[in-house]
């Protein structure tokens, strides 16, 4: 067939790009090869237009082992000779057309990340938005990605210890699904994603291929329309039985000394995982598509090349050792062949039945390499105008605060989430110690480090990344830092999930880069570098894009699981204490937006000092042993946080205002940031005041033994607050839908 600028056009590359395409080879590309840089350079792949500003990400550290980009996963040390491995990436355009594959496929994505590297994944994590609860589309979605990340993760046998879900309305075509995996290794025991070695075989092991997937990564590469649903061969199919066994015979194999390099074959599949290991290793590639195992007859050779099939990994072993290989993939019952061999010219040559298909330099397909990169024009999009006009003084102070609070702790975004949580598995492997004992981050047993733990988290509030990109980033980060720090950690090193709508739009693209910015000053000021991510743009619909949503996967360390703190209230008659300063700050709190109904408003108070001298004696109160529980304050308030920590053990609490020049629903409700609520044995109060230093601290109340009391009236007993909590999202699930 003839290639023309409309042939590279379909596939979703630009006119320039055919260009430059042909420039690169000296000559026009034919079909197939057309379709391997229509792969690698879409944005899945190639970061084109996100590139120059990850770059500016803070990317070192003295405890970075990988840094990011180097590999599949950051890698940090954790001490006593182990490191961990994590990373979070996104898989929403498949969630959005077919919920159940596309959010489990997401969950053994990204484990396949972490095995890869000789890590053995011990715990999952999720972040998840969508519209409007009560929507049929929004329940469809939701009970599709809940019960494909609920059958992956349990079937695989990897907990699922923590994770966000948010509903917004702008999130009800393009949901979010973002999955974070994070694994442990024995420093020195990493496998690169490196081809190296002329002569050294090529080896395909995992599931067969077949056609689910074909163009996945140029799928994740554009907006999501009406004619979506006739891309849905896009949507991979998993299967977390042969993804175990494909975990098992790869760490397996790694042990034998025989392997040097190995990658997953995620978006792009084999032209991804061949021209990424091989520009890395400044080498080339032979390879017999023709020797693939397959379970579909007569596929094409560009199919072969862009299937997204789960479940497999590509190899380079040393020469005279593949049977060695071969053999452990044949004990656990995976096809496992020699497809190819490394060579020396750089160039990735693809054969069948001898015949040459495709020639192309690796080098030119990659990130890094040959793949283009754009510098987007951005401007301050219009609606922030209206965000910087608002007036708390034009929202009435409600006179009946209870009847708010009700409301309040209802709300999809604050209720309890256990319809999602009893679906996940999340004591297999018995290193999660979060299931009932409760802390603001998962804490995990980092088993065979003589009693290590690490406190895992992804947190984000994209309301306020809406309202103010730069400072709603940082919030992002600060908030990250504040759970593990609240748990008993000492944060180490983000992942994070860049979600945004399309870049060639002008607010969009302001969105994004303010982010960034953002993102990088805080991680910078907590000490976190970045270890690498996941960039998802075109989350848009003819309606508009979704709130920026800069999600951040946090792993931090406890030198002894002894040391977790968790956010329950211990006893009555405990002291309860709120750390830092109350604001007389609104701002886009769930209180304004779902109750009060105002849409625009500035980010929350923030500011960024203050959050490090809170972490910071928050840590050395915890060491000293001088509280007895710790909860941040977030969505909801000051009153969401005192109920949360009084539901674990049905205990009640006793407050009051303690500020009379800040209004009432701004004191309980306003979310304004670097606020940690704790509760100090009676005992302790003293020491706990004397250790306090300048770090703001008010006495508010005290723990009771079922009520909640608030300045002065009796709101009622924990029994009814906490029905209410747990069971809202369960109702609204039961509730008539609106159809669309």
């Amino acid at each position: 067939m003839e290639i023309t600028v409309k042939t590279a056009e379909q596939l979703r590359l630009t006119a320039e790009e055919f260009g430059l395409i042909q420039q690169k080879l000296g000559r026009t590309p034919n079909f197939t090869e057309l379709c391997a840089f229509s792969a690698m350079w879409s944005e899945h792949c190639s970061y084109k237009n996100s590139i120059k500003w990850l770059k500016t990400l803070p990317r070192e550290g003295k405890k970075m082992l990988v840094k990011a980009g180097e590999e599949n996963a950051g890698l940090m040390d954790i001490g006593g000779g182990y490191g961990v491995v994590f990373k979070i990436e996104s898989h929403n355009h498949p969630s959005a057309l077919e919920p159940f594959q596309g959010a489990a496929t997401g969950v053994g994505g990204i484990h396949r990340d972490i095995f890869t590297m000789g890590a053995r994944p011990v715990a999952s994590l999720n972040s998840l938005r969508f519209g409007k609860l009560t929507a049929a589309k929004t329940q469809h979605l939701l009970a599709g990605v809940v019960h494909g990340i609920g059958h992956y993760g349990n079937c695989f046998g990897v907990p699922t210890v923590g994770g966000e879900i948010y509903f917004e309305d702008c999130y009800h075509t393009n949901p979010l699904v973002n999955a974070m995996s994070v694994g442990i290794l024995k420093n020195g025991e990493t496998i690169s994603a490196t081809a190296a070695g002329k002569g050294n075989p090529v080896i395909f092991v995992g599931s067969a291929t077949g056609k689910d997937g074909i163009g996945g990564a140029s799928f994740a590469s554009a907006n999501i329309t009406g004619e979506s649903t006739k891309e849905l061969p896009a949507v991979q199919v998993g299967d977390p039985f042969q993804e175990k066994k494909l975990l098992e015979a790869c760490l397996e194999v790694i042990k034998t000394g025989a392997v040097v390099g190995m990658q997953d074959m995620g978006a792009a599949g084999i032209i991804c995982s061949t021209a990424e290991m091989s520009a890395k290793g400044e080498v080339g590639m032979r390879i017999d598509l023709d020797k693939v195992p397959v379970r579909q007859d007569n596929m094409k050779a560009w199919e072969l090349l862009l299937s997204e099939s789960q479940e497999r990994m590509l190899m380079v072993v040393q020469k005279g050792r593949e049977k060695e290989v071969v053999d452990i993939f044949e004990k656990w019952d995976l096809p496992a062949s020699a497809i190819g061999e490394v060579t020396d010219d750089g160039l990735l040559k693809f054969y069948m039945a001898g015949e040459l298909q495709a020639e192309i330099p690796a080098y030119e397909l990659v990130l890094g390499g040959g793949a283009p990169q754009y510098d987007r024009p951005y401007s301050e999009p219009a609606y922030l105008q209206k965000v910087k006009a608002f007036d708390p003084a034009s929202v009435e102070v409600p006179e009946d605060l209870r009847a708010v609070a009700e409301q309040l702790i209802a709300l999809p975004n604050i209720a309890s989430k256990k319809w999602v949580a009893v679906q996940y598995d999340s004591t297999v492997g018995a290193a999660n110690t979060s299931t009932n004992q409760p802390s603001d981050a998962a804490v995990v047993l980092a088993k065979g480090t003589g009693g290590k733990a690490l406190a895992v988290t992804t947190d984000c509030n994209s309301r306020y990344v809406y309202a103010d990109p730069y400072k709603g980033a940082m919030i992002a980060v600060a908030e990250a830092a504040r759970n593990i720090v609240c748990s008993g950690g000492q944060p180490l090193g983000v992942t994070n999930c860049l979600n945004f709508g399309n870049p060639y739009d002008a607010g969009v693209y302001y969105q994004f880069v303010q982010a960034i910015k953002g993102m990088g000053d805080a991680c910078r000021a907590f000490d976190t570098p970045v270890t690498g991510g996941n960039v998802s743009f075109y989350n848009q619909n003819p309606d508009g894009p979704v709130y920026p949503t800069p999600t951040i996967g946090m792993v931090g360390l406890l030198e002894s699981v002894k040391d977790k703190m968790t956010l329950d209230f211990k006893a009555e008659g405990d002291i309860i204490y709120l750390l830092g300063a109350s604001n007389d700050d609104i701002n886009s709190s769930e209180y304004l937006h779902k109750i009060c109904g105002i849409e625009f408003s500035p980010a929350p108070h923030f500011e960024v000092n203050e959050e490090l001298r809170l972490q910071r004696k928050l840590a050395e109160l915890i060491s000293a042993k001088l509280i007895r529980s710790a909860h941040d304050v977030s969505e909801g308030g000051l009153f969401v946080t005192l109920a949360e920590s009084a539901f674990p053990r049905e205990l009640g609490f006793d407050v009051v205002a303690s500020n009379a020049n800040i209004r009432k629903d701004a004191y309980w409700y306003g979310e304004s940031q670097s606020r940690v609520v704790v509760s100090v044995h009676p005992n302790d109060v003293s020491a706990f005041k004397r250790s306090l230093g300048d770090c703001p601290a008010t006495e508010i109340g005290f723990v009771t033994a079922g009520n909640f009391d608030v300045d002065g009236m009796e709101w009622g007993s924990v029994g009814e607050w906490k029905d209410r909590y747990d069971n809202s999202l369960e109702n609204y699930m039961a509730k008539e839908v609106e159809l669309d």
